[in-house]
């Protein structure tokens, strides 16, 4: 007979693996980084590791899929807000809290050298259309109430909130003079900025 599942079991096991790939990640680097010490890292043998993940390729898709859930959930819950341009501002804060976790750093340096990787490319470019996707009907709600610049197409306003995100994060990674805590005003005016109408 076979086994029963425990789904919540089974997605917390899964989560404390993936929480530990990204301490691995970050410290040592996606090549350096071993499913060996992924799993001490974790508390776990190697067999529960590949009960779970094939190979450290498919735990490192695995947090990229669940950054770019993570994000779709976050603007689902906000649908049909009546206040869209605050929502906006609201994101670019959720985002720069991203860059509190002191793993982020080396974690997007390990993920920018497997970029070339098709699957990786593919979950990347996922998470991105996640945010235009979100980004857009805040825009163009926030543009008919009058809360933002109408001379830029919704599209393009969505794409350049997403570069200044984008850069804030690569910033924190490449930067060991860039405080994003000291600097995260900095980019809630750039957000402001770029909307004003």
């Amino acid at each position: 007979m076979a086994r029963t599942v425990d789904p919540a079991r089974y997605q917390a096991r899964r989560l404390q693996i993936i929480d530990a790939a990204i301490t691995r990640f970050s410290e040592d680097g996606f090549d350096r980084a071993t499913t060996t010490a992924i799993c001490k890292t974790a508390g776990i043998g190697s067999g529960t590791f590949f009960h779970y993940f094939p190979t450290k390729r498919d735990v490192l898709l695995a947090v990229l899929e669940l950054g770019t859930g993570e994000t779709e959930e976050w603007f689902a819950a906000r649908l049909g807000s009546t206040e869209p341009g605050e929502i906006i501002v609201e994101y670019a804060h959720h985002h720069a809290d991203q860059c509190d976790d002191p793993r982020l750093p080396g974690f997007v340096r390990s993920v920018g050298a497997v970029m070339n990787d098709e699957d990786v490319a593919a979950a990347l470019e996922r998470d991105e259309n996640a945010i235009q996707q979100g980004l857009e009907p805040l825009i163009r709600s926030a543009a008919e109430r009058g809360e933002v610049r109408t001379d830029q197409s919704p599209e393009r306003l969505a794409v350049w909130v997403a570069v200044l995100l984008d850069g804030y994060i690569s910033r924190t990674a490449s930067a060991a003079r860039f405080d994003p805590v000291a600097e995260r005003a900095m980019l809630i005016d750039a957000v402001h900025r770029l909307l004003r109408p």
